[in-house]
């Protein structure tokens, strides 16, 4: 008997377990006839068949099959069972990008008329999406600040269908209760849409706290290292199936190599989200502790005003800080602009730290009214700490203190 014939048991993972840092790294994977160690990486547009008739079923969705990479590729399909173990759902459609995967979302379950309560403390381009371009197609939103329940609650309508959020926020380390907001969504037969790109799985699982639909900027750290562009969209099976129909109509899928760039992050997810929560933990505390320096926004630092719901919900407090300097913009950029180890970069999730003056890039377009209620003031910087050595990150960041005395 040929390797091609028999494969064994041996090499076929073990479904049974359970702990995040293992299945980042085998889930999903059955070898081939090749027996590669390596997740393969299927780079083709199509799939042969073995007569008409198949082609036909698999066409149909009658037999499973793959039928074209737009919306059937295996490493693709590796990547998406792998990320929904990890989050906890049945299912999971990857897309091209973190804004195609929020954009998927909401072309697939909402519609003309249709009603949605929003943080305001979002990233910017998600608020364009809402506030300009599904109002074109009669879908309304209203912004809420993240953590008051209160004005969440108002602000649902008989047509709301969707709450959507990111906790912890951008770039402000607000915690939204998602208990809470969970309650409040089925009391009112809405989705709770959760952005749980800060946090990962490794750190927070939404889906296990009352979310509907979980959405990932797979660009971020579920990469890790800044290579590739995705999105991911995670939760049950029959939700999933709209998003997946739309996604083959629409076309705004991943491409296989970047799906196996990804897996190759989620890999080391586990340790380097441990990592990144440390450093950022670290720095945060010792900004807190320089003059110069008006106020830092981590979710960490027990001042934090939702310290103790971020501790109950999430594992550790995340990778990603922001702070004010003492001045304005002139301040800020001086601050910026006198670092050397960091990268000046509006990207996140990265081995390597990046610095960004949120106010003229990642929310730039936003008016100086939503800005000013989203917090996003001119002296405010967001660092995503990466996984150099904590003491070069403060000599770094002391650099820009220096800058600004």
């Amino acid at each position: 008997m040929s390797k091609y014939d028999y494969l064994g048991e041996r090499y076929q993972f073990d479904y049974s377990a359970t702990e995040l840092a293992t299945q980042a790294i085998r889930m999903g994977h059955q070898r081939s006839p090749e027996m590669e160690h390596a997740e393969p990486m299927y780079m083709t547009s199509s799939y042969v068949f073995n007569s008409a008739a198949e082609a036909a079923a698999c066409f149909a969705g009658d037999i499973p099959g793959n039928v074209y990479s737009r919306y059937t590729n295996p490493t693709v399909h590796l990547f998406e069972s792998r990320i929904a173990a990890l989050e906890g759902g049945e299912r999971a459609v990857a897309t091209a990008s973190g804004m195609a995967a929020i954009l998927s979302v909401c072309m697939s379950l909402l519609k003309a008329g249709d009603h949605v309560v929003c943080s305001r403390s979002v990233f910017g381009t998600t608020t364009t999406i809402f506030s300009k371009y599904l109002a074109r197609f009669g879908v309304t939103t209203d912004f809420v600040p993240l953590t008051d329940l209160a004005r969440w609650q108002e602000a649902i309508k008989p047509e709301t269908k969707m709450l959507f959020l990111e906790t912890p926020s951008n770039p402000l380390s607000e915690v939204a209760d998602l208990s809470a907001l969970s309650q409040l969504s089925k009391a009112n037969d809405c989705l709770l849409v959760v952005d749980n790109c800060f946090c990962t799985p490794i750190i927070q699982q939404p889906l296990k706290l009352g979310a509907d639909i979980v959405v990932h900027s797979a660009t971020k750290f579920l990469d890790g290292q800044g290579r590739c562009v995705g999105g991911v969209v995670v939760g049950p099976d029959k939700l999933l199936e709209e998003i997946h129909i739309y996604m083959r109509a629409a076309g705004p899928s991943m491409s296989p190599f970047n799906a196996w760039v990804f897996l190759k992050g989620l890999e080391t997810l586990s340790l380097r989200m441990n990592a990144h929560c440390d450093n950022a933990l670290a720095l945060a505390q010792w900004l807190n502790a320089q003059p110069e320096i008006e106020h830092v926004f981590y979710a960490g630092l027990e001042s934090h005003p939702q310290h103790a719901l971020a501790k109950q919900q999430q594992k550790k407090f995340g990778g990603v800080l922001a702070f004010r300097v003492k001045g304005g913009q002139e301040e800020a950029w001086r601050f910026i602009d006198a670092t050397r180890v960091v990268s000046l970069t509006a990207n996140l999730g990265d081995a390597k730290t990046t610095i960004t003056h949120p106010a003229t890039t990642t929310h730039c377009r936003l008016t100086a009214e939503d800005k000013a209620q989203a917090g996003i003031s001119d002296n405010l910087i967001r660092v995503a700490v990466g996984l150099e050595d904590i003491n070069d990150l403060i000599t770094d960041m002391q650099r820009g203190i220096d800058a600004i005395k």
